[in-house]
């Protein structure tokens, strides 16, 4: 089953452990490479994050985004009332005439007046980690619904490029009677003398030169192989990666061989194709 790289899940939920929101962005990359941004209160949550993620995703580039409000759900307000009347006091200390009167809501500001409340780690990085695997799964239904298009849309080209290979095979033994007549022709235009034996040779000569059997074979191979691949259910971007620069290989010397326009043409056919393919599987898991 193919599987994108390029997703992205967001998930918010509450709870009495807090308010919690997940963000989690994926793009393509050649390795697995996870970056993860918590609250410094949570960071010993990192590697129970990690392990997650390395478990539902095996390639790609990860950013994992948590915002945490402990005191979201709070129904009552700590203050730190040591700090509040030390604040108070130092106000009226000021040497001002006429200082205007302390304003509480100014004192609410200054920081630490308001006690953070302390998150019970076991039982909040337990919901916290639930709601990552949530998140998670979203990540990886949405990288499956995209990687379906795109394997809709290689198994199309390859289905194309199939139709390529066939064409040529077909073309192939009347391209080389033509050009073998042709050459005849000019050999006889310029009065050349040929005995029989090094005119079956000259043809022969001419008929390996342009003998593309062993190019075709392979990409045929190859077509085939990448069809096997994508109703896989591994991750399979690598390994359809290489079959592309296989596959573009063999397109490029059939048009090195090509000594006929049906041939050339078919050649830069594939190659477009191929390169349209090789562009999808750079986003394959």
């Amino acid at each position: 089953m193919v599987s994108s790289m390029t997703a992205f899940a967001r998930l918010e939920d509450s709870g009495e452990w807090g308010h919690a929101v997940w963000e989690i962005r994926t793009v393509n990359h050649r390795y697995l490479d996870i970056s993860i941004r918590l609250p410094e209160e949570l960071r010993v949550l990192e590697s129970g994050v990690r392990e997650r993620v390395s478990d539902r995703l095996k390639r790609g580039k990860v950013e994992c985004n948590l915002r945490y409000d402990a005191d979201s759900i709070l129904e009552n307000i700590a203050v730190n009332t040591r700090l509040t009347e030390k604040i108070i006091q130092a106000s009226r200390s000021l040497p001002v005439d006429n200082p205007a009167p302390v304003n509480p809501v100014d004192i609410l500001r200054w920081p630490g007046v308001i006690e953070k409340n302390t998150p019970d780690l076991e039982q909040t990085g337990a919901c916290l980690l639930v709601l990552l695997d949530r998140a998670l799964q979203d990540i990886v239904d949405n990288r499956l619904r995209e990687g379906e298009k795109t394997g809709r849309m290689i198994e199309d080209r390859c289905g194309l490029a199939l139709d390529q290979v066939t064409q040529i095979r077909a073309k192939v033994p009347e391209i080389i009677t033509a050009l073998s007549e042709r050459q005849m022709e000019r050999i006889r235009e310029l009065n050349i003398e040929l005995d029989n034996g090094r005119m079956e040779q000259e043809i022969a000569l001419l008929s390996q030169k342009l003998d593309v059997d062993e190019e075709l074979d392979r990409l045929e191979t190859h077509i085939n192989e990448v069809r096997r691949v994508l109703a896989e259910t591994e991750p399979m971007g690598r390994r359809l990666d290489f079959l592309m620069q296989e596959m573009n290989r063999e397109a490029n010397t059939l048009g090195t061989k090509s000594a006929h326009g049906d041939t050339s043409n078919a050649s830069i056919e594939l190659k477009v194709l191929i390169e349209q393919m090789r562009e999808q599987v750079q986003n394959i898991e």
